[in-house]
């Protein structure tokens, strides 16, 4: 054998002829974008106030079925107004019923009032 040859066979080929062999794997991971139905049907059978639950649905729907076609953008985009619609009717919701209950309670000793009142007018006669 040659000096060049045994000096092959002892070391081996050289590093740089030798390619690594590496394994990509892709992992698509799916974003979970919140439609926000079961919120916005909530708000559509009680606090529908101005009908803001109700278009709080429509776009939580319309939100899910981006979201089965794949579009993530158009998903998010109206799951963030389902949101917005969403808390707005919350707001107005609990706002009103408290007022609504408020207002029931102040006609009714008002009423009260003007009952005894009247009441007392008669036994005067």
């Amino acid at each position: 054998m040659h000096k060049e040859e045994h000096e092959v066979a002892v070391l081996g080929a050289p590093p740089s002829t030798i390619l690594p062999r590496s394994t990509v794997i892709n992992i698509h991971s799916e974003t979970s974008v919140p439609d926000h139905v079961v919120w916005s049907l909530f708000n559509t059978l009680f606090l529908n106030w101005c009908c803001l639950g109700f278009i709080a649905f429509a776009y939580s729907v319309k939100s899910r079925d981006r979201k089965m076609v794949g579009d993530v953008t158009g998903a998010q985009a109206y799951a963030s107004t389902a949101k917005c619609l969403n808390i707005w009717a919350l707001i107005l919701g609990i706002l009103m019923t408290i007022g609504f209950i408020l207002l029931l309670v102040f006609g009714s000793v008002t009423v009260y009032h003007i009952m005894l009142q009247i009441i007392q007018e008669k036994r005067g006669y």
